[in-house]
């Protein structure tokens, strides 16, 4: 690890990875984040004098204009936990709060919620991937997984052997978010898995479910890029920039079309919303809401709703 950071914290940094290690935990994602900060740092601070913590942790928090509100609080918390070990050593060490704020993280994001000729058409341009045939699969089951159940992307692809039970039709999804819990499919994408699995490579480097064509598991950026390739591919998104669909905006569309499907029904929406805030495991209905966009389609069927309600009311007398 000698040599991955730079800046003043360089000592500081290494000893806190190794640190969180030692514990268990992965902490790649986190990695990059404590890099970036080390980046920032080494540009920004004097290699001599006070290091002014406060001023550099929100310069990096603000560096990038636009940048989602839940991206900013992510990165925040790692830095926080870094922040407060140092303080073991340095108790006058400077320490976030965690409600820290600033004006350019307030997310003016809008979501992209696929419609369902786009989902097919995204389908059709995964089955088209060049290169072994293993390939296009994994990606096809991949989209899949994420559409039909709203699964995070990075929890589909930490998914181990072990944790997709074809005959039971659920997913273990393991630590996520804090939490362990079960998100039960659907017949047919569990025809779509059991496919997948039958072709996997036996020899597979480690046990996730799904793998690329050498067998070794996929990491986020390669899911990422090839995803990002599709969207291009299916035209919903421009070769550069970061506007057009996200891989995790299949979350939204799954959310969305189900409150759609609901309305379709004629369901109570309000006994069904705490359902969909259980199965996509939030803590509350206002995590759910936050994925719950106001398509056309949505709109139309409210507003049709809401005629019908009148129309049966009928006038007042």
């Amino acid at each position: 690890m000698s040599g991955l950071f730079r800046s003043r914290l360089a000592v500081d940094l290494e000893a806190f990875l190794t640190f969180k290690r030692s514990l268990g935990y992965s902490y790649r994602r986190n990695e990059y984040v404590l890099r970036s900060f080390d980046r920032y740092v080494a540009a920004h601070a004097s290699r001599h004098g006070s290091l002014a913590l406060d001023r550099l942790v929100d310069g990096w928090l603000c560096r990038i204009e636009g940048r989602r509100s839940v991206t900013i609080a992510a990165d925040l918390i790692t830095i926080r936990q870094f922040l407060l070990f140092r303080r073991r050593s340095d108790p006058q060490s400077f320490v976030p709060s965690r409600t820290l704020h600033h004006r350019s993280m307030e997310s003016h994001f809008v979501p992209y919620v696929f419609s369902r000729a786009e989902i097919l058409a995204v389908l059709r341009h995964a089955q088209a991937l060049p290169g072994p045939p293993l390939h296009a699969l994994s990606v096809r089951v991949l989209i899949l997984m994420l559409y039909c159940t709203g699964l995070r992307p990075g929890e589909a692809i930490r998914l181990r052997l072990a944790d997709v039970d074809l005959d039971g039709r659920s997913f273990l999804v393991r630590q996520s978010k804090g939490k362990t819990r079960l998100v039960p499919f659907r017949a047919d994408l569990g025809r779509e898995l059991r496919r997948y699995r039958a072709k996997r490579p036996a020899g597979s480097v480690g046990d996730t479910f799904l793998v690329q064509p050498d067998g070794r598991p996929y990491t986020s950026m390669v899911a990422w890029t090839t995803l990002r390739g599709i969207f291009v591919r299916a035209g919903l998104k421009a070769p550069h920039g970061r506007a057009g669909p996200r891989p995790y905006d299949f979350r939204h569309a799954f959310a969305v079309h189900r409150l759609t499907s609901w309305y379709r029904a004629g369901a109570n929406l309000h006994a069904r919303l705490p359902w969909l805030s259980t199965y996509m495991w939030h803590d509350n209905l206002l995590g759910t809401e936050t994925y719950l966009t106001a398509t056309p389609e949505l709109l139309r069927l409210a507003s049709r709703r809401f005629e019908d309600h009148v129309r049966k009311a009928g006038p007042k007398r």
